[in-house]
Order: structure tokens, then C-alpha cells, then sequence
């Protein structure tokens, strides 16, 4: 059961916003971070070009932190790069792993192509900047030419809404989690100095520590902060850039859906604590309810928005300001530097992107292709030109003085092309005629697929034409208000589209909801003489009325012959197709009531009209482009 709908009158529930389960939860933080990174930015620059010396002197303030005669002496700025940084990283990881293990990802198939595409996106823009810096000094920051921001990025797809397919967000994420962590070698191999192997060795030992405690299934966080805090500094000491120890330690947090054995778990600790609300048992359910939702989940929760909120846009305040000028301007659109970052990200990203994409599948024969339509792909391309965040962190540890505010000036000035050129991209796509405009932003890849057992209309109970493009399956439980509630939309659905099926599944909470396996198997007696949905549709109109005589009198009131209803309900003749349900939801991944599955997919959105309309017109449009 979801817990909590907004006020009845409103229709919609609190999965309109996101959980922080759901990957589009990490799109639509970065649509506002976007925007506050952008004045981040803004004000970055008002900053050093009102006060120079006041921007200088915040930023080169010195801070140490010492244990005993030991610790680590920064300025501001290095704080924010490699200590905040850190943090984003970890957020970034956080995020490639629950790609991995729950996303488009866990088919393994699908992952070289996004990798291929993240890794020659990063080779050819750094070949252009080398065919313009070649034999000059300036050839040393070629690393500020090659990685694409994740938050920036992400944040421009989300503004531009549903003109690009939910689908090319997991592609762009993989690329640029690819993008990052080889960044972060590139940091460590080509801008460390002066490594310190004894403590490099020191760093990395630790970040074995952390795996094998991971292994072992230890959930403390504080073991985690501790030896994340000690690998920081090691690799702080050693010269090698600390922010790898962020991605590292999100890359290990794994993630899956709650299983519904600790959701039932948590529920019995939480009844207890309801009869004998004690420190102890408050403590005890507390800790239950943390052990159902994995620690993947439970770090983003707590440190995405700080990362997209705070973390980023103090780090583009401190990193964004260039004194400009006229001349400054006029030598920065001269120089081999901004010009070199210009035409990696505006022309190299792109092509290396939609080439890559296109040689995979043509040498593949269309076994590897991209998850969207060529379109979908170009507008990707563009957005990758954003090279932001990693940019800015390279070019301070290539480039001081002028070189380095030519570095800033090309990469800000890419962020715009790229931001204008998708826009451009997108509104091409637009004004497609509407057969043209589906094929370039869905494309004809296959979809993959949630639902571990397939509809089979021979078993299953089925609403709407059987040849219908677009198939919805539900699981739910008859008790459950989130359910009863949902039923007004699915019927607005069903009633909006004459080309969907509905299936049924149940899902009784019995946990929770001390009626509904006896419901459920209420609903299997009346199907035995063919009312099934007579009787589901009666008892979604009186879920409070679900016991053993409310259901009789509901068997009367459909017309049922009730000495053969009552032999059903004793012998339960029912239970064994209920129990099927339930282990296919297992199957499924579903420990919760209402879940919806659109053609195969799991619904991760709202279970408003509005969001399961959009997914059932997204799935006719694609499984139309299939069939042609």
C-alpha cells in the first residue's frame, strides 16, 4: 500500500511527486537544480566583476582541519573541488548503480552501446581541442574538453519536458557516468602531482575495506561515513584527486525494490510498537522500516538534493567567475583554449555521440541500437556538450592566470550553444509530421520488459479487445483505500482508449489488510460462474464491507447461486489463483498496492489520469512503430 494521497477532492496522490525510488525522481531534482546552478553561475560572475579582490580573498581563505598533528590544510576552493565535489560524485554513483541493478540497465545488453558512446564522446572532442592546441602549451588542458556535466545536463532534458522521450535520460546518464569516471582517471593520471604512493596504497586499501563490508551486508552508515572519511583523506595525501572516493562508494551501494517478506516485517514491528509504544520498540521499527528500502534509496534520498541544490551551484560560485571585459572577451574568441573547448563540445560531443550510435548499429545489425529514435539520439548529443561541473574542476588544475580564464569563458559558452542547439533540435522535431516526429524521438528498439509473467488471456482476467496495442496490468487488494481510489482512473483511462486492455491481477496485503485474501478469493468464487468482474467492480464500491456475510449479500446482489458461492469460499477453490498472483508479483518485483505495468513496463509515475493517459499513448506509439 503507497502510503498517502493528497486531500480526496484532488484526485491525484503523492506519487505524483517523486519517491526516491523512482529515476525520475533524480530528472526532476535536476529541472530546478538546473536553474539554480544556472544563477549560481550569474551570480559568480556579478561577484568578480563588482568586488575582484572580495571574490579572490572569500575563495583563497584557508581552512585546516587537524587530528593530533595530522590533517589537511585547503583553501575554500579546494575545499568546495575536492570535498564537496566528493559528494556529487557520490550522487552521480548512487544513480549509475540503481540504473544497473533496477533501471534500462539490468539487461545487460543494453549497457556497451551507452559505454562506447560515453568513451568516444570523450576521445574525439579531446582530438579537436589537440588539432588546434597540438605543440603549443596550451595542449595540456586538453582534459577540459572531454567530460559532459551530468547535473547540467540532465536538468536541460528535464526542462524541455516531454519533447524528448523519458528513455533518452538513462541513455545520456550512462554516457555521462561513463564521462565522469573515466574523468576522474584522467584527474589522477594527467593532473596529479607529486603522488604519495604510501598513502595512495593507504586510500585504495580502505576502499577495499569498504567493499568487503559491503560484501559482508554491514548497513551502518556510520562505518561507511567513517571509512569514506578516511579514504578521502588518504587520497587527499597521496595527490591523486579525492572525488573518486565519492563515485566509488556510490557505484557500491546497491539497490532493489522493498521485499514484501521486510515490508511485512515492518509492519508486525510496527503493530507492536502501536500496542506498546516503548523507546525500544519505536527503535525496533524504525530500523525494520530502514531495512526494507535499500541503501541505495536511502542515500539519495538524503544527499541528491543537497548535491543539486547546494553542493553544485557553491561549486559553480566558486569556480564561474571571469573578470570580463571587451579585450578580455576579444583575446578569449582568439585563443587556441576557448576556441579548442568550442569546438570539442559543440561540434565533437554531437558527432561522437550519433556516430557511435549509428556504426554500433549498423555493425551490429540493429542488435545494438540506441533505446530512442535518431532524433532523440541528436538532441542527446547536443546536451552532451554541456561540460560543465568536470570541466571547470580540470581547467583550475590545468591552467592559471589568463590560459585559465579562456578556459572558463569556452566553457560557459558551450553550456549556452548546447542549451540552444537541443532547444533547436527539439523544436525541428516538433513540427515532424506526427508519424516522422514518433519514429525520431521512440525509434523501434524493443522495450524492456518488468512484468516477469505474461499476460496469458487463457488464465488471466481481461477487460477490452484482445488484439489492443496497449495492455495495462494492475495488482491490487480489494481493502486497499490507494486501490479503491485508483479504480475511478483506470476506468477514465479505459473509457478515453477503446484500444486497451485491462488485466487483473490481486495482490492481498494480509499484513495489513485482514479482509483482503478472503476478498480476493471471493472474487475467484464469482468468477467460477462467470461474474468476476461484476463481483470485483462491487467490492471496489464497498471496500468497507468485505466480511463473510457483507460477501454473500454482494453474491445475492450480482445474482450468484450462494450455495455454490459458499462451497467456493469454504473449500477455497479460489486460493490457488490467488496465490499464483502473488508470486508473480514477487516475480515482479511488487511489494505494493496499486502498481500499474503498461505494456510489460512497470509505471514508475503518478496513478493519475493524466500520467498513466501519457504512458498508455507513449506505449501505443511505440508498439505501432514496431508492428510496422
Amino acid at each position: 500500500m503507497f502510503r498517502g494521497f493528497t486531500a480526496p477532492w484532488s484526485g491525484r496522490t503523492e506519487r505524483e511527486g517523486p519517491s526516491s525510488t523512482s529515476p525520475w525522481a533524480f530528472i526532476r531534482t535536476e529541472t530546478g537544480s538546473a536553474a539554480v546552478l544556472l544563477a549560481a553561475t550569474l551570480a559568480a560572475l556579478a561577484w568578480v566583476n563588482i568586488w575582484p579582490h572580495g571574490y579572490a580573498s572569500v575563495w583563497s581563505t584557508r581552512l585546516s582541519v587537524e587530528l593530533g598533528g595530522h590533517g589537511v590544510d585547503m583553501d575554500l576552493r579546494e575545499w568546495v573541488n575536492s570535498g564537496l565535489m566528493t559528494l556529487f560524485f557520490l550522487v552521480v554513483g548512487l544513480e549509475a548503480r540503481r540504473e544497473f541493478d533496477m533501471g534500462e540497465l539490468r539487461d545487460r545488453r543494453r549497457v556497451p552501446l551507452p559505454m562506447l558512446a560515453g568513451l568516444i564522446g570523450m576521445v574525439v572532442p579531446v582530438a579537436l581541442y589537440l588539432s588546434l592546441n597540438a605543440g603549443h602549451s596550451t595542449s595540456h588542458g586538453w582534459g577540459a574538453a572531454m567530460s559532459t556535466d551530468t547535473a547540467f545536463a540532465l536538468g536541460m532534458l528535464a526542462l524541455l519536458g516531454s519533447r524528448f522521450p523519458r528513455r533518452l535520460h538513462t541513455f545520456i546518464l550512462t554516457v555521462a557516468v561513463v564521462d565522469d569516471l573515466l574523468a576522474l582517471v584522467v584527474i589522477a593520471v594527467a593532473y596529479s602531482e607529486h603522488i604519495s604512493w604510501p598513502a595512495l596504497a593507504v586510500g585504495i586499501g580502505v576502499m577495499l575495506i569498504v567493499w568487503g563490508v559491503r560484501s559482508a551486508g554491514v548497513r551502518r552508515g556510520a562505518v561507511y561515513a567513517f571509512l569514506g572519511v578516511v579514504a578521502w583523506v588518504a587520497f587527499v595525501h597521496s595527490g591523486v584527486d579525492p572525488v573518486v572516493v565519492g563515485l566509488l562508494m556510490g557505484l557500491m551501494s546497491y539497490a532493489y525494490p522493498a521485499p514484501r517478506d521486510a515490508l511485512e516485517r515492518a509492519s508486525g514491528l510496527f503493530r507492536n510498537f502501536r500496542e506498546q509504544p516503548t523507546a525500544e520498540l519505536e527503535r525496533e521499527a524504525r530500523l525494520g522500516i530502514a531495512f526494507a528500502v535499500s541503501p541505495n534509496d536511502r542515500l539519495q534520498r538524503i544527499w541528491h538534493p543537497w548535491s543539486s541544490y547546494a553542493i553544485v551551484p557553491v561549486f559553480a560560485l566558486a569556480n564561474s567567475g571571469i573578470q570580463l571585459s571587451g579585450s578580455v572577451l576579444a583575446d578569449a574568441f582568439t585563443s587556441r583554449i576557448t576556441l579548442g573547448i568550442l569546438l570539442a563540445y559543440g561540434i565533437g560531443k554531437p558527432v561522437a555521440i550519433v556516430g557511435t550510435s549509428a556504426l554500433a548499429t549498423k555493425l551490429s545489425r540493429g542488435r545494438m541500437r540506441p533505446p530512442v529514435g535518431w532524433g532523440a539520439v541528436l538532441g542527446g548529443g547536443t546536451i552532451a556538450g554541456i561540460g560543465f561541473t568536470v570541466s571547470l574542476l580540470i581547467a583550475t588544475l590545468a591552467f592559471h592566470g589568463e590560459q585559465l580564464a579562456e578556459a572558463k569563458i569556452g566553457v560557459l559558452t558551450a553550456v549556452v550553444l548546447a542549451m540552444v542547439d537541443t532547444t533547436l533540435v527539439a523544436l525541428v522535431i516538433e513540427r515532424m509530421p506526427k508519424a516522422r516526429r514518433a519514429r525520431a524521438l521512440l525509434g523501434t528498439a524493443q522495450s524492456v520488459v518488468d512484468l516477469s509473467d505474461p499476460v496469458d488471456p487463457d488464465c488471466d482476467h481481461v477487460r477490452g479487445p484482445m488484439d489492443a496495442p496497449v495492455t495495462i496490468v494492475e495488482y491490487g487488494d480489494f481493502e486497499c483505500p490507494y486501490c479503491g481510489q485508483a479504480e475511478s482512473v483506470v476506468r477514465e483511462v479505459l473509457a478515453d482508449f477503446g484500444d486497451v486492455r485491462y488485466v487483473w491481477r490481486h495482490l492481498p496485503l494480509t499484513d495489513v489488510h485482514p479482509h483482503a485474501q478472503l476478498a480476493a478469493e471471493a472474487a475467484e468464487a464469482a468468477s467460477l460462474q462467470g461474474r468476476f468482474w461484476a463481483m470485483r467492480d462491487l467490492l471496489f464500491e464497498n471496500q468497507d464491507a468485505l466480511g463473510i456475510k457483507d460477501l454473500l449479500r454482494h453474491a445475492e446482489e450480482i445474482g450468484l447461486d450462494l450455495d455454490k458461492f459458499r462451497e467456493a469460499l469454504r473449500a477455497r477453490k479460489g486460493a490457488a489463483r490467488v496465490a499464483r498472483d502473488v508470486e508473480s508479483a514477487d516475480s515482479s518485483g511488487v511489494a505494493g498496492t496499486p502498481t500499474f505495468f503498461v505494456n510489460g513496463r512497470r509505471h514508475q509515475g503518478a496513478y493519475d489520469v493524466d500520467s498513466l493517459s501519457h504512458a498508455v499513448v507513449a506505449a501505443r506509439d511505440r508498439a505501432l512503430l514496431l508492428d510496422d
